[in-house]
């Protein structure tokens, strides 16, 4: 209860942004808000389920790409767009998760890198349909652009987000999504499908990558290849790995503390990829468990002290 309690308010202590922040620091919520989504999305599969997979930022471009592409050029509201991009997304996962699940390990990472690159040299070349570098200019979710109303729509998917996976962690499936990923051949003696469990988890957080790259393309009104980059990919593991992969806040901390990290050191031009980059490696030396387990440290140890 007061898990949920902790939640409501922190979620009512973000719904106030709107009233206190500029119209940059608005967007960097929002952005925010987006890679939250994405982190705990992807920490759903890799951090629950033990698969390292480099087609979340590819599964987030199809849903943008689907979404955008049907509004502009077949003239369908983005409201129903964005559900049939979401679908796409899902229904590649399970296409991608059949063929390469049983792979595991570096080939299943290597194949979902692959996957992505190819996607994004079509999309880049494909001039004709996505408009390439150029990118394709899409309409607003809704009639008319504001940047509050982006705000509060990305915040309510990302709650609704986070508290689907809440439950499924929290359910017979979640324990599944943990038994894989502690010991495949046990969860199979005790008659988990692990094939099935694994294809499972990729559909839905393929789903929901699809969802938070449709909200993200109808925000920004413009969609390039850089959603499906690789660097773009690279900035969601760091997140989900700086907050701490496997934790349910752990993503969240770090996609929130990432970001708001890089817009504090973009004013040191070419040199803040630099300071990102070593902030990463500290993180990964002193906290290797991530921001929560450093916490959780700090607490333990308070804890004994105390005693």
């Amino acid at each position: 209860m007061q898990y949920w309690i902790a939640a409501i308010v922190a979620l009512g202590c973000f719904a106030t942004l709107p009233f206190f922040l500029g119209q940059y620091w608005l967007h960097a919520a929002i952005m925010g808000l987006f890679y939250v989504m994405m982190a705990s999305s992807w920490n759903l599969l890799a951090g629950y389920t033990g698969q390292v997979s480099f087609a979340h930022a590819a599964f987030a471009g199809i849903g943008a790409y689907t979404s955008g592409i049907l509004a502009v050029k077949a003239g369908i509201p983005p409201l129903i767009g964005l559900p049939l991009g979401v679908a796409l997304a899902a229904l590649l996962g399970f296409a991608l998760g059949s063929l390469c699940i049983r792979m595991g390990g570096i080939y299943l990472s290597l194949t979902t890198l692959a996957f992505s690159e190819i996607l994004r040299i079509v999309v880049t070349n494909e001039y004709e349909i996505t408009r390439g570098t150029m990118g394709l200019k899409i309409p607003p979710l809704f009639g008319e652009y504001s940047k509050t109303v982006s705000f509060y729509v990305l915040l309510i998917a990302a709650a609704l987000m986070l508290w689907a996976i809440r439950r499924i962690l929290d359910s017979d499936l979640g324990t599944s999504f943990r038994a894989v990923q502690n010991d495949e051949t046990a969860a199979s003696s005790l008659g988990i499908p692990v094939v099935r469990v694994r294809i499972i988890a990729f559909v839905i957080a393929g789903a929901m990558a699809g969802l938070a790259g449709s909200l993200y393309g109808h925000y920004l009104m413009l969609i390039t290849p850089h959603v499906l980059s690789l660097d773009l990919m690279f900035l969601v593991l760091a997140m989900t790995v700086i907050g701490g992969m496997g934790t349910f806040v752990g993503p969240i901390i770090g996609a929130l503390f990432l970001e708001v990290l890089s817009e504090y050191i973009r004013v040191y031009g070419e040199f803040h990829i630099l300071i990102f980059g070593l902030v990463a490696l500290a993180a990964a030396r002193f906290a290797p468990e991530g921001l929560v387990g450093l916490w959780r440290g700090y607490f333990a140890r308070k804890v004994r002290s105390g005693q």
